[in-house]
């Protein structure tokens, strides 16, 4: 693992800058509009914005690195994240905020986009794993990071949109600097909605609340907090605190999905996570203590969904066909993610800030209704399942496949390395693949 360290460092080191400047920017924007008595619906649509960025950028990046080159489209990127988040001491007009919370999000997911496909492009077959599992980490400890500057720096001023445009800047410098040949040209990975609604339905519900889950929680968090009375300080640690649940759970979550049957674990997990949210949700106040406790382990249990589902649909999806299901979790993730802070922003502004544990306990409720361990027939079920669990942030870019072991290699360079513009036909990717299996309602 030292020596996966030493060879990659420069590029977990751009992740951690990145991250720690997208959680930081975050957490600011929505303690600022808390600050100024802004309704809720517009810090829900804030975090929507930015992953409907994320989104827009999966499409654009592809065609800007195709155009320009890796190097180039990451420095171009940056450069542009840079400049926007600046743009938000500029001006007070929300809507200009709403515009350029887009960018960010196009411009971050270009440069996970080069990250990702930098990293496997050097990695060997047998380290991907572990190569993904240092992305993974690099990736959380600067969402915690981005947190605790709040805690050094509590003041809601624009030291703190500088401070975010350092970071961007600073992550420029080891991609920047690289001598390395560029990475294989990209080609977006088809997305066969029809076929994975049919064949993992189950896995694309879990993901759709994850979505919602955990899209409303970064984006409306901290003003829950925020309305419970804990300073600037307090909501970095709370914050921060919540988001090292994240990291710390994927470790025995991996311990137990390679042991147990997946559907019945996310059941679990939502179940978990609604008894967790109970008391949040109907207790208008709560003491600091208890608010640490209790969202300590409800970020445990909603950072477990996403992993969980992704594990439970490559079992049901054959290797030729795993980057395709990669981008469409990504898509169902992203459409919950956009939707997640504006129903909750809405809820919070009409009910109360306790709402948003309200929110979280309806759709961990609605997974429990909906996910059914005994309407796993195993029909479709992959040689050698249950494949080997990979801990792995929420969300990433599409290319995040291309890290994961259970991907083939060869599957992965072959959607990586085809060129643009060179989009099969849909007769054509039938051809390619066969015979449509037969489908049914599996996982």
């Amino acid at each position: 693992m030292r020596q996966i360290w030493k060879s990659f460092r420069s590029l977990y080191f751009a992740a951690l800058m990145m991250l720690i400047g997208s959680g930081l920017l975050s957490t600011y924007l929505a303690l600022r509009l808390a600050a100024d008595n802004v309704d809720s619906l517009w810090i829900g649509a804030l975090m929507a914005a930015n992953y409907f960025g994320l989104a827009l950028g999966g499409k654009i990046g592809h065609r800007l690195i195709a155009r320009v080159g890796h190097i180039r489209a990451y420095a171009t990127c940056a450069g542009i994240v840079g400049a926007a988040v600046l743009g938000h001491g500029l001006t007070d007009l929300l809507p200009v905020w709403v515009g350029l919370r887009i960018i960010v999000g196009l411009g971050m997911m270009c440069q996970y986009m080069v990250i990702e496909s930098w990293l496997n492009e050097q990695a060997d077959a047998k380290q991907r794993g572990a190569v993904f599992s240092g992305y993974m980490i690099a990736s959380y400890l600067g969402l915690v990071l981005g947190q605790l500057i709040l805690v050094v720096h509590p003041e809601l001023g624009p030291e703190l949109l500088m401070l975010v445009a350092m970071c961007f800047a600073l992550c420029l410098v080891p991609v920047a600097m690289t001598r390395r040949i560029h990475p294989a040209p990209l080609r977006p990975a088809p997305m066969e909605p029809k076929f994975f609604i049919k064949r993992v339905p189950q896995s694309l519900s879990t993901v759709l609340g994850a979505g919602l889950i955990v899209g409303s929680f970064y984006g409306l968090a901290p003003l829950y907090a925020a309305n419970q009375g804990l300073s600037t300080e307090q909501i970095g640690l709370f914050m921060g605190c919540c988001i090292f649940a994240g990291l710390v759970v994927q470790w025995p979550l991996g311990w137990l999905s390679d042991r147990y049957d997946r559907a019945v674990l996310i059941r679990t997990a939502a179940g978990g996570l609604a008894l967790a949210a109970l008391p949040l949700a109907i207790l208008p106040s709560v003491p600091l203590e208890m608010l640490f406790g209790i969202g300590f382990v409800i970020s445990l249990l909603q950072f477990c969904l996403y992993p969980l589902a992704v594990a439970f649909s490559n079992d049901h999806v054959e290797s030729e066909r795993r980057v395709s299901l990669t981008a469409m979790l990504l898509v169902t993730y992203g459409v919950g993610a956009c939707i997640g802070p504006l129903a909750a922003g809405v809820l919070m502004k009409v009910l109360g800030p306790q709402m948003l544990y309200a929110f979280f306990l309806f759709f961990a409720l609605v997974l429990v209704w909906r996910i059914r361990p005994k309407a796993v027939t195993g029909l479709h079920q992959v040689q050698d399942a249950p494949l080997g669990h990979v801990a792995m942030p929420a969300a990433g870019s599409p290319l995040s496949a291309a890290l994961d072991p259970r991907v083939d290699e060869q599957t992965v360079q072959d959607v990586m390395q085809a060129p643009i513009g060179a989009e099969d036909t849909e007769e054509e990717q039938e051809q390619g693949v066969g015979p449509e299996p037969e489908v049914g309602k599996v996982s």
